[in-house]
């Protein structure tokens, strides 16, 4: 057998290896299958990010069970390599995850999809009353389990159903998947140069972490 041949056959049978079917951190260009779920839904008309600048990601998780799961989201390009790495190592150290679907699940629709505890990234759309498109709508922004970790401005809690772990005062220690400053998915973030909405001074968005 050529030398070459060989090392090909080594290199597949690595990758294979490193990747087992019940694990996947992978991107990829948006394929046309999900590009279609996504017209009208997180793509929604008239939406100005080219379909090139976005990415999406097979990323596996672990749930609320602690059951190893692949959950899809897609992103801006420019910080896919950032997540596969950040929930290579969630994956690695049993994070939970409740739940990680394309937002088009749920029509586009956030409160839905806070509601349902999902993890997500892009979804278009610009900051209220203002023109501005939003991180979120560029693919730079991701929330983590939103329903335990809600935004909160004054009386303001979204998604309202999460309002039961909204206020954090003390130490708390009945709130699933709190992130906090001590919690891993916040120190990774932070690492890859991700902002959190937990620090922001006039609100608080805990699910939320931007670039």
């Amino acid at each position: 057998m050529k030398w070459g041949v060989l090392m090909l056959m080594l290199f597949v049978l690595s990758s294979a290896s490193a990747q087992t079917p019940d694990t996947c951190f992978i991107a990829n260009p948006i394929p046309d299958s999900i590009f279609t779920r996504m017209q009208g839904r997180s793509y929604k008309e008239g939406c100005p990010i080219r379909r090139s600048d976005l990415r999406y990601l097979r990323l596996s998780h672990h749930d609320a069970e602690g059951k190893t799961r692949v959950g899809e989201m897609v992103c801006n390009k420019a910080i896919a390599q950032d997540l596969i790495d950040i929930f290579r190592e969630l994956w690695k150290a049993g994070y939970r995850i409740e739940r990680m679907q394309l937002i088009d699940e749920y029509d586009g629709d956030d409160q839905r999809s806070m509601e349902a505890n999902n993890t997500s990234c892009f979804n278009y759309r610009t900051i209220a009353g203002s023109s501005t498109i939003s991180k979120h709508g560029k693919g730079m922004a991701i929330d983590i389990n939103p329903l335990y970790n809600p935004y909160v401005k004054g009386n303001r809690v979204e998604p309202k159903t999460g309002r039961k772990w909204a206020f954090r005062r003390g130490q708390r220690k009945d709130i699933p998947y709190k992130i906090d400053h001590n919690d891993l998915c916040y120190k990774l973030f932070q690492k890859h140069g991700f902002r959190w909405g937990g620090n922001w001074r006039y609100s608080k968005d805990y699910q939320h972490f931007e670039r």
